[in-house]
């Protein structure tokens, strides 16, 4: 069911009141340096992280290290975290290195490497560039991973509802959140978990950039990716030739106001999924629009009790239900299987399906092993903005939130509602919102679709205003474009990598 690489993928950290994306971060001042600096990178064979190198024989990886606390640099004994790095080397006359990170965050670029660059062997991206990942600190194959909950613990968390709003639900949700948070910290230490975050992350790339020999580098992000790329570019401007952003996160929104926007650009990828499937005969959800939603809730709305059972013995959870429906909505590819879950929940037949792609959400596979990209996309995002404390604002968002998306909302609206579980993260804010800045006139592009979930269109065309760059906008219904198939998009995205020409003005795909 997963494809063979996917870009740009946001987390969900709880049901109903995930939090999907983060303002930009803030990158030390340009020109400092420290001993990482001019590491020269011992390149070896990638078989550690990516088992199967026969489509990618050229591959080479290797470790940088980076100081955790970049304010102790320069002390010998400070604890260092050491990167995951891929390069595989371009085919014919180079250009240079790009640079790509998937999002998240908490998205291995290491795995995500590995995976496009044996789809691009033949193209100009793979004759003129090395394509390099590197798995950020704590992420994917760096050390120390960020690692919160063993695979019981992330099991036994998918099997909490937490759509009890009233004072005492509320009081349990926000007693799992604290948990959560305490496992976080007896595992990883404050030093680390204030660290983690794109504040750092940035520095980092800068450190990769310099153990690569590289003066400048080529940047493809993908959703968080973007968050990477204009924090990079705001400080390191220089140091970038060509830069695209696809699946733009707006580093000016604060985290309430992303969220009641991203809730929006779910319901109608929703709506969108609910027309096509009223157009089989059959569909779960009838053939009235007025009525999709309601038909979603009736389906779902019983798990809360009981769980359903399906052909795997942990049975649906209504978490589960609600994040596979979720990740469904992030590519029309997965539609068919969310029908067919909606199908077996109507029929009373099994709807494994939507237990699957919770499961691909989750990054959890057959064995039950979980990575940890869940972990690392909570802990990252609770330092790239501050949360508002109060109960308040959050009782405010969740009235907002059933507003702009009904299909996301369990009961009505109670006057409670549990803090964001970063409202409680044991360590401060490393960054805050604002907005981007370019990296020079010239080496930034934006591609934005007009129908993406996670990060729906306007981000994208605020982040371009920001930038001063050009906006390459898409219609469709998924979450980021670039090399996934459209002749018009990639022709402009390959332009530019390779020759910086930049796509026409107001460029429609």
């Amino acid at each position: 069911m997963a494809a063979m690489w996917r870009a740009g993928r946001l987390m969900m950290i709880a049901v109903l009141t995930a939090m999907l994306a983060c303002p930009t971060a803030s990158a030390a001042p340009q020109g400092q340096s420290a001993p990482s600096y001019g590491q020269p990178p011992l390149w070896g064979s990638c078989q550690q992280w990516v088992p199967d190198t026969s489509r990618i024989p050229t591959a080479q990886c290797a470790t940088v290290t980076v100081p955790v606390d970049w304010d102790d640099a320069a002390n010998p004994q400070a604890a260092q975290a050491h990167l995951a790095v891929i390069r595989v080397p371009a085919r014919g006359q180079r250009i240079g290195v790009l640079m790509v990170n998937p999002g998240g965050p908490g998205a291995s670029a290491v795995n995500t490497v590995a995976g496009m660059r044996a789809a691009l062997a033949d193209t100009e991206i793979g004759r003129r560039f090395d394509l390099v990942g590197f798995d950020p600190r704590g992420v994917g194959h760096s050390t120390p991973q960020l690692r919160c909950r063993s695979d019981a613990e992330f099991d036994a968390y998918r099997r909490e509802p937490m759509v009890d709003y009233s004072p005492a639900g509320v009081a349990r949700i926000e007693q799992l959140y604290a948990q959560l948070t305490r496992m976080c910290v007896d595992k990883m230490g404050t030093e680390f978990l204030a660290n983690i975050g794109t504040a750092s992350a940035a520095r980092d790339m800068d450190v990769v950039r310099a153990a690569l020999g590289e003066n400048q580098i080529n940047y493809l992000g993908f959703s968080y990716g973007t968050q990477l790329g204009a924090a990079y570019a705001e400080h390191f401007g220089d140091r970038v030739r060509a830069m695209v952003l696809d699946g733009a996160v707006d580093p000016g929104l604060d985290p309430i106001a992303t969220r009641i926007r991203q809730m929006a650009g779910f319901q109608e990828a929703f709506e969108e999924y609910a027309a096509d499937c009223a157009q089989s005969p059959g569909c779960p959800l009838g053939t009235d629009p007025t009525q999709f939603v309601a038909r979603y809730r009736q389906l779902v709305d019983p798990l809360v009790q009981r769980p359903a059972a399906v052909s795997d013995p942990r049975g649906l959870s209504y978490a589960d239900a609600i994040t596979g429906t979720v990740n469904a909505l992030y590519s029309q590819r997965y539609w068919n299987y969310l029908t067919s879950g909606l199908l077996g929940l109507a029929r009373g037949t099994d709807a494994v399906d939507l237990l699957l792609l919770a499961d691909d959400y989750h990054r959890r596979d057959k064995s039950g092993y979980y990575s940890n990209q869940q972990d690392a996309f909570l802990a990252i995002r609770c330092v790239d903005a501050p949360y508002p404390t109060d109960t308040a604002s959050w009782v405010a968002a969740d009235a907002r939130i059933r507003q702009v998306a009904p299909f996301m909302a369990y009961g009505g609206f109670t006057g409670s509602a549990p803090r964001d579980l970063c409202a409680m993260w044991p360590v401060p804010p490393t960054s805050s919102p604002r907005p981007a800045s370019s990296p020079g006139p010239g080496k930034a592009v934006v591609v934005s679709t007009t129908g993406d979930p996670a990060t729906p269109y306007q981000a994208g065309v605020d982040l371009a205003r920001q930038m001063r760059a050009p906006l390459v906008t898409f219609e469709g219904t998924q979450h980021t474009v670039v090399f996934n198939g459209d002749a018009c998009v990639d022709t402009a995205v390959v332009n530019f990598l390779v020759d910086l020409t930049a796509p026409p003005d107001g460029l429609r795909c």
